[in-house]
C-alpha cells in the first residue's frame, strides 16, 4: 500500500500540474485581450478567418442539419402514442432542434472541421519558427493568430446556427408532409405552440460560447505545440478531445442556468 507521503506528493503534484495548466490558459487568455489593441494586425485576418469558418462551412452545416431535421421529425411522429394530436410533432421538433441538437451538433461537427485545421496552422507555424520569427519582428502572434479565430468563433458559428435551425426546420417540414400523415397545418401549428423568443436567444448564446471554446482551446493547443510534425498530429487530436468535451460541459451549464426561463 501506498505511504500517506506518497499519497500527498502525487496530489500534489497533479494539483501542482492542472493550477499550471489553467495559469498557462489564463495568461493565454489575457494575451488575446491584449491584442485588441492593436487593430490593424487583427482586422484584416479577423475577416478571413470569418470567412473560413464561416462561409466555408456553410455546406456541411446544411447538410447536417438537414438529416438532423428530417430524422428527428420522423422519428418523433412514429413514437407518438395514438390519439395524440399531430402538431405535437411540429413542437417537439421545434424544442429538439432549437435548443439542443442545432447549436450542439453543429458545433461539434465543426469543431472536427474548422478546430481540427485551426490547431493544425497554428502548430505547423510553431514548428516551423515562422511564430519565432514574428516575436522576433516585434510582432504580436497573439494579436494576429488567436484573436481573428477567437473572433471569427464567437460571430460566425451563431450564424452557422441560425442557418442550420432553419435548414433542419424546413427539412423536418419536408419529410412530414412528404412521408408521413403530418400536414402542414399541423406543423405550423407545433411550431408556434408556447413559442417564446427567448427560445432563440437561447440557442445563440449556447453558439457563442461553443464558438468561444473551439476558438480558444484550438488556438491555444496549436501555439504550445512542440517536437515537429508529431507533436501537430498530437496537438491536433488533443484540442479536438478539449475542445468537444469543453462543448458538453458548456451545454449542461447552460441548460442549468437558462432552462427554467425558456418559458418564462
Amino acid at each position: 500500500m501506498l505511504s500517506l507521503d506518497v499519497v500527498v506528493r502525487l496530489a500534489e503534484r497533479r494539483t501542482g500540474g492542472i493550477l499550471r495548466a489553467l495559469g498557462k490558459r489564463a495568461y493565454f487568455a489575457r494575451d488575446i485581450v491584449r491584442g485588441v489593441r492593436d487593430p490593424g494586425t487583427w482586422v484584416p485576418e479577423t475577416i478571413r478567418q470569418m470567412r473560413t469558418m464561416g462561409v466555408e462551412s456553410v455546406p456541411l452545416t446544411i447538410i447536417v442539419a438537414a438529416f438532423l431535421g428530417g430524422v428527428t421529425a420522423f422519428q418523433t411522429r412514429y413514437q407518438l402514442f395514438p390519439g395524440v394530436q399531430l402538431s405535437v410533432v411540429g413542437l417537439i421538433t421545434r424544442q429538439s432542434i432549437v435548443l439542443e441538437l442545432g447549436p450542439l451538433l453543429t458545433a461539434l461537427v465543426l469543431t472536427g472541421r474548422v478546430g481540427a485545421r485551426m490547431t493544425a496552422e497554428i502548430g505547423t507555424m510553431r514548428v516551423t519558427e515562422q511564430i519565432d520569427a514574428l516575436e522576433t519582428l516585434s510582432f504580436d502572434p497573439v494579436a494576429y493568430l488567436a484573436l481573428p479565430r477567437f473572433l471569427a468563433g464567437i460571430v460566425m458559428l451563431p450564424v452557422l446556427v441560425v442557418l442550420a435551425n432553419s435548414a433542419a426546420i424546413l427539412s423536418a417540414w419536408v419529410i412530414l408532409i412528404t412521408s408521413t400523415d403530418v400536414r402542414t397545418d399541423d406543423f405550423v401549428a407545433g411550431l408556434r405552440l408556447a413559442f417564446t423568443p427567448f427560445q432563440v436567444v437561447y440557442s445563440l448564446i449556447k453558439a457563442f460560447l461553443f464558438g468561444a471554446a473551439i476558438a480558444f482551446v484550438c488556438s491555444y493547443e496549436g501555439y504550445v505545440t512542440e517536437a515537429g510534425a508529431e507533436g501537430v498530429g498530437r496537438s491536433t487530436a488533443l484540442a479536438v478531445v478539449i475542445a468537444s468535451v469543453s462543448i458538453l460541459v458548456l451545454d449542461a451549464l447552460v441548460a442549468a442556468v437558462l432552462a427554467p426561463f425558456i418559458q418564462a
